[in-house]
């Protein structure tokens, strides 16, 4: 019941919420246009339904498989399960995104430019997911090539480069301090984060996926709180809206088919793909300090994970946790430092599907948390 209608509702909710309060905002024939690209980003969605089961069986007889290590030694861990079918709500999503430049193109000409940079920096890191999922690439690799994938979106950036002082500094400091070229390097390095933060923080059936429709979800609503305040920045979150809801709606129909029990693999170009999907559509609304309040346990998985990260401790290729084929549930293997290991140290054994959950509700506290933060703590700090 949980898998099948958790991330459904909150997806439902909040295109509800923003779709709502698109209505009261602007005029009726730039919400009708909205609505018709919501309604092509829903095909999209039924196209994703319809093409993961073809785009499975191709897998298979390519080879690209993989076992569940989560399910070793019981008859599910000798299923071959096809990997990389996060390609196919990528490429759909680009399809269909790229119909939303027409949209971009009528009703704001002014971020046709910046749409294109998205595109098609989304559609490098794409490419660069599937290269690790055919070719196994290096790590570097993964460090190196998301800051360049970035470039466009970066370029393209006409927004602020200043930040807003706290208010115990700002006799010290003033009431704004302009980065400079120093913004820029962080929204290259934010690209990176995001593009590896969710490939580090895996393992569990549906816990990639459900952990991205969430950032997602509060993506949407931030995106909708501040279009309601109808100030100068409401374009701008509106451009973001176009970014992101046709994700959400593709990456909820991976989902049907990635929750426990999975029946396909995500692979890291679902992960690359999230990642820079959450990185551009924050550079262009301008919001991308805000979004890493909506990443708090990836942050947190991150900084548990630098010891091993750089090598001081051993990594291991997988760093899952140990399944317990009597018991049947999943051991936290101390040495493997990552939130799933933190959390059943802290919990106990548990079953996968019960540790996924534990994960999704984790995520949706901090996302609450973040916006907490973000406009009650904000008015008390800044």
């Amino acid at each position: 019941m949980f898998e099948k209608h958790f991330l459904s509702t909150i997806t439902i909710i909040v295109l509800a919420f923003g779709i709502n309060t698109i209505y009261k905002v602007y005029p009726f024939d730039k919400f009708l246009a909205f609505v018709i690209y919501i309604g092509a980003s829903i095909l999209a969605y039924f196209l994703t339904l319809f093409m993961i089961p073809k785009i499975k069986e191709l897998n298979l007889k390519a080879d690209m498989f993989g076992m569940d290590i989560n399910k070793k030694g019981t008859p599910g861990g000798l299923i071959k399960i096809p990997e990389s079918l996060g390609l196919v709500p990528a490429t759909i999503y680009l399809a269909f995104n790229i119909l939303g430049i027409l949209f971009t193109r009528v009703y704001m000409p002014e971020f046709v430019l910046a749409h294109v940079s998205a595109l098609l920096s989304v559609c490098f890191v794409v490419l660069l997911g599937f290269a690790d999922d055919v070719l196994d690439l290096a790590w570097r690799y993964k460090m190196i090539l998301p800051p360049i994938a970035s470039l466009p979106v970066i370029v393209s950036y006409t927004g602020i480069t200043q930040i807003v002082i706290p208010k115990l500094l700002r006799p010290m400091i003033g009431l704004t301090f302009n980065l400079g070229p120093i913004y820029y390097l962080y929204m290259s390095l934010l690209a990176t984060f995001q593009t590896n933060a969710i490939n580090i923080y895996a393992g569990l059936n549906g816990l990639e996926v459900g952990q991205s429709i969430i950032i997602a979800a509060s993506i949407i609503i931030h995106n909708s709180i501040e279009i309601s305040f109808q100030n100068e920045a409401s374009q701008q979150h509106l451009f973001s809206l176009i970014i992101v809801i046709p994700y959400i709606l593709t990456a909820l129909a991976l989902y049907k088919f990635n929750r426990y029990p999975s029946q396909v693999f995500v692979g890291d170009v679902f992960c690359y793909w999230s990642g820079m999907v959450f990185a551009v559509s924050s550079i262009t609304g301008h919001f991308s300090k805000t979004l890493m309040l909506f990443c708090i346990p990836q942050v947190i998985n991150f900084l548990y994970s630098i010891p091993q990260l750089t090598g001081y401790i051993k990594c291991p290729r997988h760093r899952l946790p140990f399944y317990n084929q009597q018991t049947g549930k999943l051991e936290a293997i101390k040495t493997n430092l990552n939130l799933i290991n933190l959390l059943l140290l802290i919990k106990g054994p548990t079953s996968e599907r019960d540790l996924c959950r534990i994960c999704l509700v984790f995520q949706v506290f901090c996302c609450a948390c973040g916006f907490a933060v973000r406009y009650l703590g904000s008015q008390i700090f800044f």
